[in-house]
């Protein structure tokens, strides 16, 4: 079912929609859909280079729209959204965001909105939770915009020849991001004192 939910974002990029199919792929993300944008993104910067500067910005507003509906589902519809988080293979999910939140705070949603984790996890998780919501907003931000720029700035710079790479291995461009962020995370820890018991993994 995923590779079909697949094929046929990867064949809203090619058509006349494909800027508000983009919008719309980017924002369902974010708090329901389990296609990431990137898919759609790449081939729009292949197809107009000219824009992708446009398409990045696209999808980081469109990603923190949706983050903001993820957010709310977990703050105003509780049991929705653990069913949401159960359904996706992480019913432990609020009590460990909890924990996570209560000793690392917003590098959780840095750490988890550059990789790809799943980003409608740490958006319900966070109204869940009932974190900053100030915060999660400047970390979406931040996150959110990091990722999509990077991508078009990749695909835009090296050409249609990554493109195959970027699809298969998407977790090894965001895997150094992730270890300065993971670092950043533990000198958080061990200067903040290891208060609160451990986290479940």
């Amino acid at each position: 079912m995923l590779r079909r939910l697949y094929d046929w974002v990867m064949g809203l990029a090619a058509s006349r929609h494909a800027p508000t199919s983009l919008f719309a792929v980017s924002f369902a993300e974010s708090s329901f859909f389990p296609i990431p944008p990137d898919v759609m993104l790449a081939p729009m910067v292949l197809a107009r280079p000219d824009r992708a500067w446009h398409y990045a910005a696209l999808c980081t507003l469109a990603s923190v729209l949706g983050g903001i509906l993820g957010y709310a589902i977990g703050y105003f519809l509780q049991d929705f959204g653990i069913w949401l988080m159960s359904v996706t293979g992480h019913s432990g999910g609020l009590a460990e965001f909890q924990c996570w939140y209560a000793k690392y705070g917003v590098w959780v949603i840095l750490a988890k909105g550059l990789t790809p984790i799943p980003y409608k996890l740490v958006t319900i998780a966070s109204g869940l939770a009932a974190f900053s919501f100030p915060a999660f907003i400047i970390a979406s931000v931040v996150t959110r915009s990091a990722r999509f720029f990077l991508v078009a700035f990749v695909v835009k710079k090296f050409g249609p020849t990554l493109l195959p790479v970027i699809e298969r291995r998407l977790a090894l461009f965001a895997g150094g991001l992730f270890v300065l962020l993971v670092i950043g995370l533990a000198a958080s820890h061990f200067l903040g004192g290891n208060s609160g018991g451990a986290c479940a993994a």
